[in-house]
C-alpha cells in the first residue's frame, strides 16, 4: 500500500501535472506550426524561387525497378525537401519559445525591480538615535 500512495503523491505533484499539460499543448502547437509552414510559409517561398514544392525535393540514389521475379523494388531516395520543411518548422517553434521566454523574463524583472520598503526601525534604535542626537547638542 505504501508504494501506491507514494506513486499517487508523485503523480499529483504540481510539476508532473504542469509537465503533462505542457506536453499536450506542445503537441497541439506543433501541429499548428506544421500547418503554418506547409500551407502558409513554404508555398510563397517556393513560388519566389521558381514554383518549387519543397516537400517533393529529393535526391534519387537508385530508381524504382522490377526484379527478375516480377516484384517491384521502390526507388531509393533522400527526401531533403521534407528536411528543409522540418528545419523551418523548428526555427519557427524556437523563435516562438524565445519570444515567450523573453516576455516572461521581462515580467519577472518588473516584479523584482520593485524594492520592498525598508522595515521601520525598532524602538531601541529610535531611542538610541534620540540619545545620540541629544549628546551632539
Amino acid at each position: 500500500m505504501g508504494m501506491i500512495s507514494e506513486f499517487k503523491e508523485f503523480a499529483m505533484r504540481g510539476n508532473v501535472i504542469d509537465l503533462a499539460v505542457g506536453v499536450v499543448i506542445g503537441g497541439a502547437f506543433g501541429k499548428i506550426v506544421t500547418s503554418l509552414v506547409d500551407n502558409m510559409i513554404m508555398p510563397p517561398i517556393g513560388w519566389l524561387i521558381g514554383n518549387v514544392d519543397f516537400s517533393t525535393l529529393a535526391w534519387t540514389l537508385a530508381p524504382a525497378r522490377v526484379a527478375a521475379d516480377g516484384t517491384e523494388i521502390p526507388a531509393v531516395v533522400i527526401g531533403y525537401g521534407d528536411f528543409i520543411n522540418t528545419v523551418v518548422q523548428f526555427v519557427i517553434v524556437a523563435f516562438a519559445i524565445f519570444m515567450l521566454i523573453k516576455v516572461l523574463n521581462r515580467l519577472s524583472r518588473k516584479r523584482e525591480e520593485a524594492p520592498a520598503a525598508p522595515p521601520e526601525p525598532s524602538e531601541e534604535v529610535l531611542l538610541l538615535r534620540e540619545i545620540r542626537d541629544n549628546l551632539k547638542r
